[in-house]
């Protein structure tokens, strides 16, 4: 028996060391990789159209009414705002105008939010932005919310046929600078 212990115990001790050994788990190893992507300058409405602006009826001769619309304009650069100034942006009908104006505000007044100047002052269709207003972008903010609003009237001393009248603005947003 004694034997058998000499033989034994030098065979367990080696099959523990060995098996000690061959259990050890690899060092970690780990690798790197650099990410890059550019982002280059964007500017692009949230929609290429939005919902009407339903002004409420004209009823009298001095009926104003006006309504807005909201949009909202992704840019991560400075730009400016344009809108359409001809026939297409005034209120008609099949046979007769309406005096048309329309303004410009911005949610953010592009120094502490992306934004700009409000255009506060009811404006002509024909001259509405005819200098464009500016955009300009702030840091971690890319978004603006534009409210372009609009109003009718009739012409001074006079009362526009009956029926339903109709117009297009068209804002055009285009880059000035990064």
């Amino acid at each position: 028996m004694k034997s058998l212990a000499k033989i034994l115990l030098p065979a367990v001790l080696v099959l523990c060391l060995t098996s000690n050994l061959a259990l050890a788990q690899p060092a970690d190893d780990p690798a790197t990789c650099d990410v890059t992507v550019t982002v280059d300058p964007i500017m692009e409405w949230s929609a290429a159209s939005y919902g009407p602006i339903a002004l409420a009826n004209i009823t009298a001769q001095t009926d104003t009414p006006s309504g807005n619309a909201n949009f909202t304009l992704y840019t991560n650069c400075n730009s400016e705002i344009s809108a359409d100034n001809t026939v297409t942006a005034q209120l008609s009908s099949a046979t007769d105008t309406l005096v048309t104006e329309y303004q410009l505000a911005f949610d953010g007044d592009g120094v502490t939010a992306t934004g700009g100047t409000d255009v506060g002052t009811w404006t002509d269709y024909s001259t509405f932005l005819g200098t464009p207003s500016a955009v300009t972008h702030v840091d971690n903010d890319g978004a603006a919310v534009i409210t372009l609003s609009a109003r009718a009237s009739n012409n001074a001393g006079e009362v526009a046929d009956a029926g339903a009248y109709s117009a297009t603005q068209t804002l055009t947003v285009s880059w000035t600078s990064n």
